[in-house]
């Protein structure tokens, strides 16, 4: 995965993450913030790299299904530029006075 990839998954787990079951939560959590690899995360786990993998795609998919449906993060990325724009004006304002 590339870096950004990871960087928009860890943010749509962020938003997301409560919603995905126990196990996809623990893999990859170890996968984005505990930088670990398949095979690390497979052995510390018990299982086979090929049930990790699936667990890393199928919660993929999930958090992109909820950013699509529900927005959150467009909408708080919209929210972040609306205030940067305010603070600009406001900064302006000031140099006014």
């Amino acid at each position: 995965m590339k870096v950004e990839e990871n960087i928009k998954l860890a943010q749509l787990f962020d938003a997301y993450g409560e919603l995905l079951s126990e196990g996809q939560k623990k893999i990859l959590s170890s996968y984005l913030y505990d930088d670990l690899t398949v095979s690390e995360i497979a052995e510390n786990l018990s299982v086979s790299r090929q049930a990790v993998m699936d667990s890393v795609t199928k919660a993929e998919k999930k958090l992109y299904a909820y950013e699509d449906k529900l927005e959150f993060l467009k909408k708080l990325d919209a929210l972040v530029k609306e205030n940067e724009e305010l603070k600009k004006e406001l900064n302006l304002i000031k140099n006014l006075l």
